[in-house]
Parts: C-alpha cells; sequence; structure tokens
C-alpha cells in the first residue's frame, strides 16, 4: 500500500523497514501491528538474514506512541499486535541481527524500539530520552532493559528525570556503538548489514538464543545447557552442513560457503 506507515525493501538477504509516518513517525495500534506483520515474515523467511530498523525524514527516528491518538481516545493497553509494541520488543525467537540506524529524536517508546535491535548506528544529530515522567507515566521496557545495557545511575537519571543525552553521550556510555555522518548513517548500515549477512546464520541465530535466554540463568545452567545443545538453536547448528563447512574452509585455508542449513 502506498499510503502504509511501514516501507520496505529487499536488497539480497537484508530486509530495510522503515518507518513512515509523518510528521515524527509515532506509533499507534495499526502501525504497531503492520511492523509485528513485518518482523514476523522476515523472521520465518529463510531467504533474509539481517534487517535495518530506520525511520524517514531527518529529524525522527520515533517518539514512541502516538500521543494524539491518545489523546482522542485510543487506550493503550489495546492490541499491538505480533511482537508487541512495534513488533519487536516481544517477538519470539527473532534469531536473526537487527540494526537500528536511528536517523533523529529516539524518545520513549522509539528509544524502547533501538534497545530491542542487536546493534546501534545514530546520525551525528541524533537524540535519546525517556520523557514518561514528564506526562506521569512508566517507561515500561525501558524501565527493564536500559540499566542493563548502560550503567545504572546514568539509566536512572534519564528514566527519573527524563533528560535528553546526545549521540556522543549515548555512545560514551555504550548505548550505540557508532556515530556516522547523518548523510553516511545508512550506507553504513548497509555496510554493516551485508557484511553480517555473509556470515553464518546459524552460529548468529545460536548467539541471539544463547545471550537472550542466558539472561535470567545462573552463570553454570547456561553454560551446561550450551555445552550439552540444549539450546535449539546449539543442538541444529552442531549437526549442520555449515559446521562441517566452517571446519574445512579453516583446514584448507579458504573462506567459508555458508547455506544456513
Amino acid at each position: 500500500m502506498t499510503d502504509s506507515p511501514i516501507r520496505t525493501e529487499r536488497r539480497g538477504a537484508v530486509l530495510e523497514v522503515t518507518l513512515d509516518r509523518p510528521k515524527a513517525n509515532a506509533i499507534d495500534f495499526a502501525t504497531s501491528r503492520i511492523m509485528g506483520e513485518v518482523f514476523t515474515e522476515f523472521r520465518d523467511d529463510p531467504d533474509l538474514r539481517v534487517a535495518i530498523l530506520t525511520g524517514a525524514g531527518e529529524k525522527f527516528f520515533c517518539p514512541g506512541w502516538d500521543l494524539k491518538a491518545a489523546a482522542g481516545g485510543e487506550a493503550v493497553d489495546g492490541d499491538y499486535g505480533k511482537g508487541g509494541f512495534g513488533g519487536l520488543q516481544e517477538l519470539r525467537a527473532l534469531n536473526k541481527p537487527v540494526i537500528a540506524a536511528v536517523n533523529g529524536i529516539a524518545c520513549g517508546g522509539g528509544l524502547e524500539l533501538a534497545l530491542c535491535a542487536d546493534i546501534i548506528l545514530a546520525a551525528d544529530h541524533a537524540s535519546f530520552a525517556l520523557p514518561e515522567i514528564r506526562s506521569g507515566t512508566v517507561a515500561d521496557a525501558a524501565s527493564i532493559k536500559l540499566p542493563r545495557r548502560i550503567p545504572y545511575h546514568i539509566a536512572m537519571e534519564m528514566l527519573l528525570t527524563g533528560r535528553w543525552i546526545d549521540a556522543m553521550e549515548a555512545a560514551r556510555w555504550g548505548l550505540v556503538n557508532r556515530i556516522l555522518p547523518a548523510a553516511s548513517l545508512m550506507a553504513g548500515a548497509r555496510t554493516l548489514a551485508d557484511e553480517l549477512a555473509a556470515g553464518p546464520p546459524l552460529v548468529f541465530a545460536a548467539i541471539k538464543e544463547i545471550v537472550r535466554e542466558a539472561e535470567d540463568m545462573k552463570f553454570q545452567d547456561a553454560l551446561n545447557r550450551i555445552t550439552k545443545s540444549q539450546f535449539a538453536t546449539v543442538e541444529r547448528l552442531y549437526r549442520s552442513e555449515d559446521q562441517l563447512e566452517g571446519a574445512r574452509a579453516f583446514a584448507e585455508k579458504r573462506d567459508p560457503v555458508w547455506q544456513g542449513r
């Protein structure tokens, strides 16, 4: 649909997802449900290996929830669709890399959306905040995720005061991987995505499952599950043709050819 708030483009094994909902790329229920369908299809398509999520324009990545829709009577506890808010927040078994290319303001649910990615690239003018405190509400997912991603006291300051940080400070605290000039942001994201798309998809899947599931486990319990192939993706990896290909390529001193099987 030409008037869809979500634009997608396939570049080989890479899916580019652009949130394009003027004026600020805010997300309402309908947009969230579309994003859920998009990312579910990405997860389930064996020909797609990496996704890039960005926003249209140069000012906003995403300011989060559409407050105008809320003011118009849209309840905050409605149907976000598959994957929860923005299609990523609760999407199960997403074992493929996702890159967030933050092209501007990422606040509230927009910052939470970026936190759902595995790698965050930011334009040099990007800025980040959790302003929910000023409207008397809670940044729900960010209250869980942010203190795990950056120093506790910095996360708590952002949550308790709504203070904005710029791209340089975000990089200093490890919130973003790297800063790029705005004009080079998507080129940088595509280069990284192509590098990942050429990598071993079964290994990426195992890494993502291990990191996700081990977060709430004791170290030894998680390690035992890995060594005993009790993670589904690890078991698949160790029984795969790619595992043999990796060993052969190393022995033959050549680049491996990954098939994802």
